[in-house]
């Protein structure tokens, strides 16, 4: 039987990385087999994939290339990387109705596995997948992205700031990485 918080390791499987599980609509910030963050999250509404242009949530191992966002206000809106200066709101939202908010902070997704999600047609980089804050009347839970992995804004800054550039994270279609706590 395994012990509460922990789950069986792979060798080749880092002592800490971030799990994303596509069913369970999940993540969990891990290290040496401990939860330090467990909420729920939105992944692409068409599913999982890895192909240029599918709006698809990629699998696999990836790291966090970069974070951008530090010190900004929760709700600044950014476009392209970049930080507009306007802060979300329900105004603004009914302006721009058919806007994809990319909300708080960014933490933009390299593919680690060439062929599958790096390089070629399948670069999670090149495709703009990220980690970042969304409006927080959007529901969780619920898949409804255009690929990337949608947080609650105060949930993306506390995982923003516990985190580094470079940590790993495996994105999955079950929930194979997430942690177990027996009840």
């Amino acid at each position: 039987m395994i012990e509460k918080n922990t789950i069986l390791k792979s060798k080749d499987q880092p002592d800490r990385y971030i799990a994303i599980s596509i069913a369970e609509q999940r993540l969990q910030l891990i290290d040496n087999n401990c939860i330090l963050l467990d909420v729920s999250i939105g992944t692409a509404k068409k599913g999982a994939g890895e192909a240029f242009g599918s709006e698809c949530t990629p699998r696999g191992w990836h790291i966090i290339r970069a974070k951008i966002g530090d010190g900004c206000p929760e709700n600044m809106v950014f476009t392209a990387r970049r930080p507009t200066g306007e802060i979300y709101s329900e105004t603004l939202q009914a302006l721009h109705p058919e806007r994809d908010w990319i909300l708080t902070r960014i933490m933009w997704l390299s593919g680690t596995e060439v062929g599958f999600n790096r390089l070629g047609n399948q670069d999670s980089m090149r495709r703009y997948i990220y980690i970042h804050g969304c409006p927080d009347n959007k529901p969780m839970g619920i898949p409804r992205s255009h690929g990337c992995i949608n947080m609650r804004n105060s949930q993306v800054v506390a995982l923003f700031d516990q985190v580094e550039t470079g940590i790993a994270v495996h994105i999955s279609e079950s929930s194979g990485f997430l942690l177990k706590v027996n009840q």
